[in-house]
């Protein structure tokens, strides 16, 4: 089975969210390249999967427990960006040998990773009040075909964290964007990392260009990144989830070209209801593309897909089985990750997001809304980002404000001043007058024409923006005619210059007789 790029990068996040079990892997995958480091300068340190093991069996030697890493680990730059405040962890009795000098200095590891029965306590803790941005990278790769890069980002997800606030703003960026690329011809996103690491870009190639990248275009600073690829997935589910992880399907999904791991296909199908899905059904269930949304519908499945695992983490029973395959997949992990993020950043992140509650946490995708699409020369597909809906975007997801009142959103609609058509898309006569009527009744007052939709057999009503620039008037509507934000759609078939169109389906006689 191939394992997506996208969903180690979600798992990456969920990471973050854990307490003290999900900090220990982390703390201890980034000690590991420290002690790599060293040792290529002729020092000789404590081997940290062999100190595991011998703490969890309470037989931990001297020097005969040493054992030499490869050379060639991939290297990780540590470059701390903001301030965690590391707190002495108390070690454990008999449970290893007083570490050297040299590893206490360059790694500031805890003697110890045995869990304790409070996984919060003595963790370094964050001091800085700034936020702080992560840039979530995951890469197609595909290890069953021999593939050895560089790779374009098959996700990318910015993720914003409020120490002070405590909230989380979590924002998928749509591979296709056209944006661009700092030093490059502009190209899609997901071809920064690609670029840059092939020309390696200076301050850390791949990831350096894609948080330069996204920092440029969109106008917000990145501070670090965490880039995957997809062999630990499988591992890290199975283990947090031994009995699956629950998700709610809204939707019937039936994909006969699902792709497999060498570039094969197999067929998966969804039921609407909730369920329990183990790691390969999990990962089929966000990777596939196979709805009238496509890639955004993915990228909002995708987030589904974190979430339940993020829930799955943070209960008692999924740290404590974590720990307890740590070094198994200590084993699995350790050569399918870069991160500039350092072991007390870690740390810190993490205490920090086991103190953030669900509701705190947003999650949005830059979806049809916020974009308008074209093809290049090739006959590819293309989005060009409508920066300033964007911007609007990021505000509302990373610094979140007080819900609006009904009067501020209603002033919000009355400065976008849009006009709106209502076009009968059914065969329903009348349909688009009486409808207008319902509008105008609800305070909707710049109705400024009625007319017929270039078809007749529309089931569903859709809310289409023209233009751009009438979120909140597309918004409003929808509320008042209780529809889901999907049903808003950026149009530019011509029916209308500028403005807002309700385009009328069969469902509208019931929303406006109810």
């Amino acid at each position: 089975m191939r394992v997506s790029g996208w969903l180690l990068g979600f798992i990456g996040f969920g990471a973050l969210f854990a307490a003290a079990g999900i900090c220990s892997l982390t703390a201890f995958l980034l000690t590991r390249q420290t002690v790599v480091d060293l040792q290529r300068s002729g020092i000789l340190l404590d081997n940290p999967l062999a100190m595991l093991r011998c703490v969890g069996a309470g037989q931990c030697e001297d020097d005969n427990s040493r054992l030499p890493f490869p050379v060639d680990a991939p290297a990780l730059a540590l470059t701390p960006l903001f301030t965690a405040v590391p707190v002495e962890v108390s070690p454990v009795a008999s449970a290893t040998a007083a570490p050297t000098r040299a590893a206490a200095t360059a790694a500031q590891a805890p003697s110890s990773l045995t869990p304790t029965l409070e996984p919060g306590r003595g963790l370094p803790r964050i001091t800085d009040p700034r936020q702080i941005r992560i840039l979530l990278l995951g890469i197609d790769q595909r290890s069953a075909a021999g593939e050895s890069g560089p790779f374009r980002t098959d996700t990318m997800i910015l993720m914003n964290i409020d120490p002070v606030r405590k909230t989380v703003g979590v924002l998928s960026l749509p591979r296709d964007l056209w944006v661009s690329i700092p030093d490059f011809e502009p190209g899609r996103i997901n071809t920064a990392n690609f670029i840059g690491d092939a020309n390696a870009y200076p301050g850390g190639g791949g990831p350096a260009l894609a948080m330069e990248t996204v920092s440029a275009n969109f106008g917000i600073r990145v501070d670090k990144y965490l880039l995957v690829n997809f062999d630990v997935f499988t591992a890290i589910v199975d283990a947090l989830a031994p009995n699956g992880v629950r998700v709610t399907v809204t939707e019937f999904i039936d994909d006969p070209h699902y792709p497999d791991d060498r570039y094969g296909t197999v067929h998966v199908r969804f039921q609407p209801g909730e369920q329990r899905m183990d790691a390969e059904t999990l990962l089929q269930y966000a990777r596939t593309r196979a709805t009238e949304g496509g890639d955004f519908d993915r990228a909002r499945r995708q987030q589904k897909a974190l979430d339940a695992v993020r829930a799955e983490v943070l209960s008692a029973g999924g740290i404590l089985n974590f720990i307890a395959q740590a070094p198994r997949l200590w084993e699995e992990l350790s050569n399918n990750y870069r991160t500039n993020l350092s072991y007390n950043e870690i740390i810190a992140l993490s205490s920090l997001m086991s103190d953030i509650e669900r509701e705190n946490i947003r999650y949005e995708v830059v979806d049809h809304l916020y974009v308008s699409t074209g093809t290049n020369q090739q006959g590819e597909m293309l989005l060009y980002p409508d920066y300033a809906a964007i911007s609007d975007l990021i505000q509302q997801v990373f610094f979140p404000q007080a819900q609006l009142s009904p009067a501020e959103i209603e002033a919000r609609v009355e400065a976008e001043n849009a006009p709106i058509h209502v076009f009968n898309g059914t065969n329903i006569i009348g349909l688009a007058g009486d409808t207008r009527e319902w509008l105008i009744d609800r305070g909707v007052t710049t109705i400024t024409g009625i007319g017929n939709d270039t078809t007749s057999s529309r089931q569903f009503t859709e809310i289409r923006d023209y233009g751009g620039g009438h979120t909140w008037t597309a918004r409003y509507i929808a509320h008042l005619m209780e529809l889901p934000l999907d049903r808003i759609r950026r149009s530019g078939d011509g029916l209308i210059a500028q403005g807002v169109m309700v385009a009328l389906g069969e469902d509208a006689l019931d929303i406006i007789g109810g």
